[in-house]
Parts: C-alpha cells; sequence; structure tokens
C-alpha cells in the first residue's frame, strides 16, 4: 500500500492556500534531491551511473538546477528543453537528445551543445549530417524490438510503435555509422511507461546487454553506454506498491557481471532517463472548492481545470485527493470532482468517496510533480498557474509565476498591427 503524505501540515498547507492565488503547484526541495541521492546510492555499482532527468516531466530551471547539482543529466526532445537545460547549467554530454521526427535546427542546436544525440530512425543518419555537415564523435540509437519484446499497458505493442530503430536494421546503423567517423557508440530503448513491476526493468537490461554483445560480434563496434530509458512508474492508487528499485539494481548488476562482463565490455556506463519517479510524487496541484451541486450526481467543481492537470481527462488516470483540515472525517459522500473548462471530461475524478465538501473547501492532488504543469494548456483561454518550490528551511518560494492576460495574447496581432508576410 502507498501512503499519500503532504510535505508540510493541513494547516501549514491551508495557510498558503489562503495566501496565495490557487491553484497553484508546489514541490517538496528536500524530498526530491533525497529521492535523487537514493536513486544514485542504490545503483553506485554501475559504472559512471547518471540519471539525465526527463526535462519534459517538469521543465523548471529551478527543478533541474537542484538535479544537476546531484549529478543528474538532463533528456531532451525538443529545442526548447536543450535550451532550458543549457539555461540551468547542463552542457555537453550531460544532455541526451532523443530523437523523435527531429528537424534539423533540433540536430544543429543539440550538436553545438556537445549534446549526445539518440538517433530515432535509420534515415535519421542522413538528416543528421545533412543538419550538422558532418557526424558527431558520439552516437545513439533507440533500440524498438518489435515482436521480440511485449511493451507495457501504457506504451502499448513495439511493432505498433513510432519509436526506434527495428532488430535487422540496429546493427546495419552502427556499421555506417563507424564507417563514417563516428568513434563512441551508445544504446538506448524505452519499452515500457509508468511501470511498477521491476522484472520488466531488468528484462530491458538483459534485452540491451545481449544486443550490446551482438553488435559487438558482428559489427566489431564496442557499445559505451546503454541507456535503459525511463518508464519506472509511482503508485499513484493507494492500493499499489512502489517499484523495488533495489531488487531491479542487485538484479542487473548479476546480468552486467554473467553477460557484460564475460563478453570483455565492461566497463559499460548505465544511464536512465526518469522524470516521474523523481519529481512525481512530490508536486502537488493545490485548489479551491468554487461550487457543490447536485444534479443526477453529485459535484465539486474546482478553481483548477484539467488545463492545469490533464492526465485523468487523457487517460483516465487516478490522483489522489486530500481535503484540507479534513482528513478525520468520514469518506462518505461520493463526488465527480470537476473543472471549467467546456469538455465533460474536464474531471479530476469520477465517483470519488470524499468527506463532506463544500464551498472554500481546500483540495490536494497528490503525484503531480511530473507530467503535471508541463502538460498544461490554455484552452477556453484557461491561463496557466503559477509553480512554488518549498525550501528545506521551510519557507515557499516561486519558481514561475502565473501567466497573464497580456502572456496570452503577447503573440497574437490585432486589427492594426498585423504583419504583411
Amino acid at each position: 500500500m502507498s501512503k499519500k503524505t503532504l510535505p508540510i501540515g493541513h494547516g501549514e498547507m491551508l495557510e498558503l492556500a489562503y495566501q496565495l492565488p490557487t491553484p497553484f503547484y508546489l514541490y517538496d526541495e528536500k524530498a526530491i534531491v533525497d529521492n535523487a541521492r537514493n536513486l544514485k546510492k542504490l545503483f553506485s555499482w554501475a559504472p559512471g551511473f547518471c540519471n539525465y532527468y526527463a526535462v519534459k516531466a517538469c521543465p523548471n530551471p529551478t527543478i533541474l538546477k537542484l538535479l544537476s547539482q546531484e549529478g543528474f543529466g538532463a533528456d531532451c526532445s525538443s529545442l526548447p528543453e536543450l535550451l532550458l537545460s543549457k539555461a540551468s547549467g547542463i552542457t555537453g554530454k550531460k544532455i541526451m537528445l532523443t530523437s523523435n521526427d527531429t528537424p534539423a535546427d533540433e540536430f544543429k542546436a543539440a550538436y553545438e551543445l556537445g549534446a549526445i544525440i539518440n538517433l530515432d530512425d535509420i534515415t535519421h543518419i542522413q538528416a543528421l549530417e545533412e543538419a550538422i555537415g558532418t557526424v558527431p564523435e558520439t552516437i545513439c540509437f533507440r533500440y524498438n524490438p518489435g515482436p521480440d519484446r511485449t511493451g507495457n499497458a501504457i506504451i502499448g505493442n513495439p511493432v505498433e510503435a513510432k519509436y526506434g530503430v527495428t532488430s535487422s536494421q540496429i546493427v546495419d546503423c552502427y556499421r555506417i555509422m563507424k564507417e563514417k567517423g563516428v568513434k563512441h557508440f551508445g544504446l538506448h530503448t524505452m519499452v515500457a511507461s509508468n511501470e511498477l513491476d521491476g522484472s520488466y526493468i531488468v528484462e530491458t537490461a538483459r534485452m540491451l546487454f545481449d544486443l550490446c554483445v551482438r553488435i559487438q560480434k558482428e559489427a566489431g563496434i564496442r557499445i559505451e553506454f546503454i541507456d535503459m530509458g525511463g518508464g519506472i512508474g509511482i503508485p499513484y492508487r493507494l492500493d499499489q506498491e512502489a517499484m523495488d528499485l533495489a531488487m531491479v539494481s542487485k538484479e542487473m548488476q548479476k546480468l552486467y557481471e554473467t553477460i557484460v562482463v564475460p563478453a570483455g565490455l565492461d566497463p559499460l556506463q548505465i544511464v536512465f532517463e526518469c522524470g516521474r519517479v523523481i519529481t512525481g510524487p512530490y508536486g502537488y496541484l493545490v485548489s479551491k472548492v468554487l461550487h457543490v451541486t447536485n444534479k443526477y450526481k453529485d459535484y465539486v467543481g474546482l478553481d483548477a481545470s484539467m488545463a492545469n492537470l490533464m492526465r485523468p481527462a487523457l487517460y483516465g488516470s487516478y490522483h489522489h485527493i486530500t481535503v484540507l483540515g479534513k482528513d478525520k472525517q468520514p469518506c462518505d459522500h461520493t463526488y465527480d470532482v470537476t473543472g471549467s473548462l467546456c469538455e465533460n471530461n474536464d474531471k479530476f475524478a469520477i465517483d470519488r468517496k470524499l468527506p463532506a465538501m463544500q464551498k472554500g473547501d481546500v483540495v490536494v492532488l497528490h503525484d503531480a510533480g511530473a507530467h503535471g504543469h508541463s502538460m498544461g494548456f490554455n484552452y477556453n483561454a484557461k491561463l496557466r498557474s503559477a509553480e512554488y518550490l518549498l525550501k528545506r528551511d521551510g519557507s515557499v518560494v516561486m519558481i514561475r509565476r502565473a501567466q497573464t492576460y497580456e502572456d496570452y495574447v503577447e503573440t497574437l496581432r490585432f486589427e492594426g498591427s498585423m504583419v504583411e508576410v
């Protein structure tokens, strides 16, 4: 069973909610840093271990800097993410650009930053060369095992995925790049998302270790690092357990010693690109109740909407809800918890058991520290909310101000200010 706790007491959180405009996001600095350190400690046996934090999970420079100070890199998928990483002090090979239908300017920016470029397709070899006029000294390829591996329930069947180089293409990719003068090689895969079964990650390691041996035998190329991708989940629901990362590390070490070492591939650097498991449990969306109504069902209407947190509407995802100050009251009322968008799926919860609710109550949505604010949007001209960081000393600082109407219309051209093209 997972336990949903708050980083400060109910009274302090209530005071914060009435001091700051809601909705807002709050991140727990101490918990994030301690969690990052624990991951590093668990994999301290692994040569050159590093986690390239998935910037898409929480693209805020304050968070990126915190993780950079702990030795983390940045996993990027776009030009703005590359620039955010640079602005956060993450440069060079601490940046991984994982290519996905990548435009030329992103290849060029990654190359100029000295980032590791992780190609998604055999045709991207030519696209990269055309974009930068050469090939980098280091290259990585994303592997899609196709029918040889079953994807998990969220990421789907690898055969249906748009990502990655196929099994029949992968060795040729390395041969081509070796002939073009590339000197250092990495291997990447991503076949799971929000996975809680640690054995799935272990088997992914086995697959990559075996593939490293195959590439060495068939192409005479030594893979210097493997990127395990992300995909490690968090227990959103109370009845779920967190992945046993200690077990994963132990079993991966056994595989390393039985596959990698005998093949003469030691040292083989091991990296991940986890985002969700690093910050997810330590971010909270705080919102006030605007309305409690009864139609054919009972509804609790919040001042937050799916524009602030879209995962429940998009995926039907569960986020635990705490009603501040009512933790001792029985959850004997059933509500749909909704937002104000003109979309009927703008719901944070359906048929959720909660204490009796009233206007002005403050609710906290848990596990919003990854793929929360970053997935927000402006439909219905809803403005993006602010983000705050709870510091180790108990102070709270703004790390992103709330969007204003002026921000929203900044890129628009009204009559009289239109630019001819």
